[in-house]
């Protein structure tokens, strides 16, 4: 990561972000007013309002266009919610990413889907003993009137399932372990 400042405090940032496991190009710059920025993602141009609305909830205007962003974070796990679809996202020293591939891992040891936020079980997509690959969807859940699939941080087996369709579920809660 590297930055300029500018008059208002505020610095341009440009990031090598992993977003869903690939690696993508961002550059942030601030806008004129506070919570405006020019984003750009591998060479695209994106002009963004971003307003706090809730506890861990962005308001965005992104070209444009309304969104609601819930911001999830579990230990070293990071992701988005928006638009109805999850989004993990690491923003990582290039050198730990460099040798993270180099060893052909990202993480051992068993992984937990965690609920991103307070909700119910819409749907349970892969049961517990079923080989899953990263990113395959898990569990639906339904929270603020949208449905976010919680997807397998990596290959592996589903070790763990602690709920079921109807089951309410608290924020933070373990819903499954990828083993």
């Amino acid at each position: 990561m590297e930055g300029r400042s500018t008059a208002g405090g505020a610095s341009r940032m440009k990031l090598e972000m992993e977003i869903d496991g690939k690696q993508r190009r961002v550059v942030l710059e601030p806008g004129e007013k506070a919570g405006q920025w020019q984003c750009e993602i591998d060479g695209r141009a994106y002009a963004v309002e971003a307003q706090p609305a809730e506890a861990g909830v962005l308001s965005l205007l992104i070209d444009g266009r309304s969104y609601r962003a819930a911001l999830e974070e579990n230990g070293d796990e990071t992701a988005v919610h928006l638009d109805g679809r999850r989004y993990e996202y690491r923003l990582d020293d290039p050198r730990s990413l460099k040798a993270r591939r180099r060893r052909g891992v990202d993480h051992d040891g068993p992984k937990p889907i965690h609920a991103s936020m307070p909700g119910r079980v819409v749907r349970v997509l892969a049961q517990k003993g079923d080989a899953v690959e990263a990113g395959q969807g898990v569990v639906v859940i339904e929270a603020m009137k949208m449905q976010n699939e919680l997807k397998a941080p990596r290959a592996g087996t589903l070790s763990e399932l602690s709920v079921a369709p109807g089951d309410t579920v608290a924020a933070g809660e373990v819903l499954a372990v990828i083993a």
